[in-house]
């Protein structure tokens, strides 16, 4: 039979009406005289004798649609309440179109109007599924397997072809759930193609057999060919029943006229869960949506939304979010949006947690509804207000807000960026604005003008919580307690409000934010490393050598509770896995193994597995990542980490075999925070050392003053405190005759010579505007004729696209004279707000000083090409008095602004910094260090002796969840400042130190084995040690906590340590070892218990301070459990 294609989802979900002649055709004159009927009906029918007096999901009734200006047969598909009504979602059954109307737009379905099939027929592909492409990074393979759900590649190539035909033809085959399976004929260019065909030929599906209870033609029937596809099964249904919906009996109907269920319940019990799609059901659960194994984990069920076509979207958005090529919902969308778009409060924790979209489309269908906000008193403040943590993050949620909210009612969306300025509050106009974005300070600083901002608040949300809880926590519990405060109001009992949170990671604020300010949140967690999290699961580091792997495994094996009865251990070789089954199996362990180089008896493993738990014995797997897959484990109660996860993906497929054993965080009141704060190291002003950069670029032939007072003139502005310029000498400037040499050569045009050939790095003229520069070509990106490449003006700094015809050839004699180009950084002033970039008011504001003005500065810092100044003045002569006055001073012009604050221990910073990089760049050319005679008395090599015969204590492990194995310092420095995390290179590891004391000396023990290269530095208040072993570099800064006798410290190297003795300047206890506490350092308990046996010190000292030091080390220890992590 012909079709004539409505609506297309999928191939596995579309609608169709019928043409031609059969039974399940309906002429379309039928439809026309019963939607004329229709409308006389129901235009004149009294409005109580047909409204429903209940409404339920998948109720069959009759709408008025705007759109098409009639009444329509529809389908109900989720209810939502707002202040004075109910908002319905139909689907019409007719037109195969989605669409909300109001309560009051409902009438009940008269049985006369229902004698005829629905119109649109919803069809699938017969026996044609989904395929996708599995990538396998642990083989490093990709194949084409079976999927739940369509590609977009697939539905977009499908429609496609629908669009270009010109017939389209359908053979049914089976109806199976009000379904048509069909095979589809379409006429493309005079040629007929079988689309079920072509989609499998195109490797976008694949053929299934059909099941048996599908209802199929006689099998007397004749299979057709291609050129005849209009025949259709003897099995019938009944035309009047066709597609005619399930009712749901055990729903709960809605009383529309009273606005409580049938059964009574008050209103505040089902505001927020009216929409029948959601389960009230609070268990926590995971639910695998995909065969790509993407998860997601949610406190209460969520039905996703993964189509456009069905978000809970107004129509005018959908359609300018189509012009846009947007795709539909991605993964953590399609859970995020039903629930935002209904007003539930919402923790989204994804790795696409700083995208905005996960808000704004659901936040601006809802705020359509304006009768939800009628109850609300005459507001001065908005609706809607977003916190995010920086100003660049607010200009981008501000432009998708004034870009997308053009597609509904005036929302007048507002960017606020306030600087420490009193008067720039005071000026700010808020009337009228429904949607403030702005940052947490900017919004305390308005507030204290304008007190009723918060009194029509109803949605608030945090963007980027994890870093907004980092950055200014104080600040947003403050803004929190003002929202809640707001809410206590008669006037907001029937009114809305919501609180949605969205990040990439998981904070322990986000349990106090739950707890205390949020009203049933629905909670999505797709990233599994977060979820584990919130999960509740303990995470213990067992750091050790590589080569003590296997020992540590077994001790934690011996001290890992009986009730942890099912053990993954994860591996990344079949070496490693054949090494650690051996192990366990030789000290009486039982272990299965598994990897993809052996056959695996899965049956006698999961009965053992199945059966530990009433057993009570012991079940360990050891295995390798790529045998995740195939097991499906979501029960084990304990993961052990031989060996790092190769990604962060890894990791959180690890964490899910526990997925089972997770435990509500929220209910356990066990907040747990794994996260660091932003990443410093970005930094535009350079708060990092970069060795490559600022040790390996001097130029010959070129000096920069490393100290005293010089000329700058900057002539390319980065930002505020960020400039590249040059120095300029005041006696005789070389640069500035070159330049004059330079443009009088080519003044002359015979001397203006193309470049033959454009080669990467080397050095050409440019003419731009009237003036020529020298520059260097950066990058290069064909090999045409004339092409685009990126040039540096050597002499400014700055960077530009031309044309490679554009270049000039630079004669030798001006290219002797070094690139003149430097960067300038003003040092003492930062961003406001703990931001780390400069708001483009005070960087224009500088631009427009200091551009190509000469500024006197003093040099505090050179390394390479960068000079820090401070301070920063421009200097005028008055030349009728012959004098100079100090114009301006850069650093106080940006503090003017108010969008800049005092930086005190910037110097200070960056002295630290250059000591560590000289440091670090020493350890290139390591040598062994040997103990000089005249340096170490005998009794301090027979103390070291000593000290080194006594083995390192064991640790024991009472910990359920183990990661164990290597673990690289990532900069951990001596400092509480965040900029000194960025001082070591992630080649550089921090070995574990372990002390202890007597009255005149401090031993310390570095655990680093068979060290080969090492290095020791004594000074007064500090030792610097640093060593080679087994390819690895280990450093070692320790500020000491007292000063000692360089002269009299000394160092050796025994096997698998380094033993460093200190001798103290003044006798008597230390408390601690470090200024500053470090994870790696801990006291050597060994030698505090029983000391008078072992220890080679004087008897009757070593007790009394070492009881001292362990006090102090423990109040540590229990304040960091405690405490706020700085990070």
């Amino acid at each position: 039979m012909e079709v004539f294609v409505l609506r297309i989802e999928d191939p596995g979900c579309f609608w169709v009406t019928m043409k031609g002649c059969g039974p399940h055709v309906v002429d379309e004159t039928e439809y026309k005289k019963l939607n004329a009927e229709m409308n006389q009906f129901y235009d004149k029918a009294c409005e109580d004798e047909v409204k429903p007096i209940t409404l339920e999901k998948d109720q069959l009734c009759v709408v008025f649609s705007e759109e098409l200006k009639c009444w329509c047969r529809a389908v109900v598909k989720s209810i939502m309440y707002c202040a004075d009504h109910y908002q319905i979602e139909c689907f019409l059954v007719d037109y195969a179109k989605y669409t909300f109307v109001k309560s009051k737009d409902v009438r009940v379905a008269v049985e006369e109007f229902l004698q005829i099939p629905f119109r649109a027929k919803k069809c699938r592909l017969y026996c044609t599924k989904p395929v996708t492409l599995r990538v396998n990074f642990c083989e490093d393979t990709a194949k084409i397997v079976p999927a739940k759900r369509w590609d977009n590649a697939a539905t977009r190539y499908f429609q496609s072809l629908l669009k270009a035909t010109t017939q389209i033809k359908a053979k049914l085959c089976s109806v199976e759930d009000n379904t048509f399976h069909v095979i589809l004929y379409v006429t493309v260019e005079d040629e007929k193609v079988c689309i079920n065909d072509d989609l499998v030929l195109k490797n976008f599906a694949h053929f299934e057999e059909a099941k048996e209870n599908i209802q199929s033609p006689a099998k007397g029937q004749d299979s057709q060919t291609s050129s005849n596809v209009d025949s259709s099964p003897v099995e019938l249904v009944n035309p009047a029943l066709a597609f005619r919906p399930v009712w749901l009996q055990e729903k709960v109907p809605m009383n529309l006229e009273t606005g409580h269920t049938v059964s009574s319940s008050s209103l505040e019990k089902t505001y927020k869960r009216s929409n029948m799609d959601l389960n009230v059901n609070n268990e926590s659960r995971f639910q695998n949506v995909s065969e790509e194994r993407s998860f997601v984990f949610l406190n209460n069920k969520i039905e996703p939304t993964s189509v456009l076509e069905k978000a809970p979207l107004h129509d005018s958005l959908k359609k300018e979010l189509a012009q846009d090529e947007f795709l539909g919902p991605n993964f953590t969308e399609s859970y995020c949006w039903p629930a935002v778009a209904r007003g539930c409060d919402v923790v989204a924790i994804s790795y696409q947690g700083n995208d905005p979209f996960l808000y704004i489309p659901p936040v601006l269908a809802f705020l359509q509804v304006e009768s939800c906000y009628k109850a609300l008193p005459k507001r001065n403040g908005p609706l809607v207000l977003i916190l995010c943590p920086g100003w660049r993050k607010a200009q981008l949620v501000f432009e998708l807000l004034r870009k997308y909210s053009t597609c509904s009612r005036p929302l007048r969306p507002m960017l606020i960026i306030l600087g420490k300025k009193k008067e720039e509050a005071e000026t700010v106009k808020i009337q009228g604005c429904e949607i403030i974005v702005t940052t947490p300070y900017s919004l305390l600083r308005l507030y204290e003008y304008h007190l009723l901002l918060f009194s029509g608040l109803c949605h608030l949300i945090l963007d980027e919580i994890e870093v907004l809880f980092s950055d200014a926590a104080e600040q947003v519990f403050v803004i929190l307690d003002y929202y809640k405060k707001s809410l206590i109001t008669e006037e907001w009992k029937y009114s809305p409000h919501q609180i949605i949170a969205v990040g990439t990671q998981w904070n322990k604020h986000i349990g106090s934010l739950i707890k205390e300010f949020m009203n049933d949140p629905y909670i999505v967690i797709t990233a599994l490393e977060e979820a584990s999290i919130y999960g509740n699961v303990q995470q213990v580091v067992q750091y050790c050598v590589s080569s003590e792997r296997t020992a540590v495994l077994l001790k934690i094996m011996d001290f890992t509770p009986n009730d942890l009865q099912k053990v993954l251990v994860f591996t990344n070789s079949v070496d490693e896995v054949e090494m650690v089954h051996k192990a366990l199996e030789s000290n009486s362990i039982f272990a299965f193994k598994m990897h993809k180089e052996m056959e695996f008896n899965f049956k006698d493993f999961l009965e053992h597995w199945t059966k530990s738990d009433s057993s009570g014995s012991r079940v360990v797997l050891v295995l390798t990542d790529d045998c995740m897959q195939f097991l499906e484990i979501t029960d084990a109660s304990c993961v052990i980490h031989f060996s790092f996860p190769s990604s962060p993906t890894i990791f959180g497929q690890r964490l899910y075999n526990m997925s089972d054993n997770f435990h509500n965080v929220i209910k356990d009141s066990s907040d747990q925070d794994h996260q660091q704060a932003r990443n410093r190291t970005v930094c535009p002003d350079r708060h990092q050392i970069n060795l490559q950069i600022d040790m390996l670029q001097n130029m010959p032939s070129k000096t920069i003053q490393t100290s005293g007072y010089v000329t700058v003139l900057p002539l390319h502005i980065v930002n505020a405190t960020n400039y590249f310029g040059r120095i300029v000498d005041k006696h005789k400037d070389q640069y500035t005759i070159l330049a004059e040499e330079i443009n009088e050569y080519f003044k002359e045009t015979s001397n203006r010579v193309a470049a033959q050939k454009v080669e990467k790095l080397a050095l050409y003229g440019f003419c731009e505007e009237t003036v020529f520069h020298r520059v260097q070509v950066v990058e290069t990106s064909s090999k045409e004729e004339n092409f685009n490449i990126k040039i540096k003006y050597i002499d400014e700094g700055r960077t530009s696209q031309v044309q490679s015809s554009q270049l000039l050839h630079l004669p030798a004699k001006f290219q002797h004279l070094p690139p003149q180009a430097l960067e300038f950084v003003v040092c003492r002033v930062k961003p406001i707000d703990n931001d780390t970039e400069w708001n483009p008011r005070v960087t224009r504001y500088i631009h427009q000083k200091i551009e190509r003005k000469p500024h006197e500065a003093r040099v505090v810092l050179t390394l390479g090409n960068t000079v820090w100044i401070d301070p920063m003045v421009r200097v005028t002569r008055l030349s009728d008095l012959k004098i100079y006055v100090n114009e301006y001073s850069v650093r106080a012009e940006i503090l003017s602004t108010g969008l800049g604050t005092d930086n005190p221990e910037h110097i200070s910073q960056l002295e630290r910094l250059y000591e560590h990089a000289r440091v670090l760049s020493h350890m290139k050319n390591l040598e062994p260090l040997s103990i000089k005679e005249d340096a170490v008395s005998p009794r301090n090599v027979s103390e070291l002796q000593n000290v080194s015969l006594q083995e390192n204590s064991s640790e024991n492990c009472n910990s359920s969840k183990v990661i164990m194995g290597n673990d690289p310092c990532d900069g951990v420095a001596q400092t509480k400042e965040a900029e000194d995390s960025s001082l070591h290179p992630q080649k550089c590891f921090y070995p574990e130190i372990k002390w202890f004391e007597n009255e005149e000396a401090v031993t310390v023990k570095v655990l680093i084995a068979r060290i080969a290269d090492y290095k020791c530095e004594f000074s007064k208040e500090k030792v610097i040690f640093s060593a080679c072993s087994e390819g690895k570099l280990y450093s070692v800064d320790m500020e000491l906590y007292q000063c000692i006798l360089k002269e009299e410290s000394a160092c050796v190297i025994k096997d698998k340590e380094a033993i460093i003795l200190l001798r103290k300047e003044k006798k008597g206890a230390w408390c601690k070892l470090l200024k500053n506490k470090n994870p790696h350092v801990s006291f050597d308990f060994e030698y505090w218990e029983g000391f008078e046996d072992k220890s080679p010190f004087p008897v009757g000292t070593k007790k009394l301070h070492c009881t001292t030091a362990v006090t102090e080390e423990l109040v540590d220890s229990s304040e960091d459990s405690g405490a706020e992590s700085d990070e």
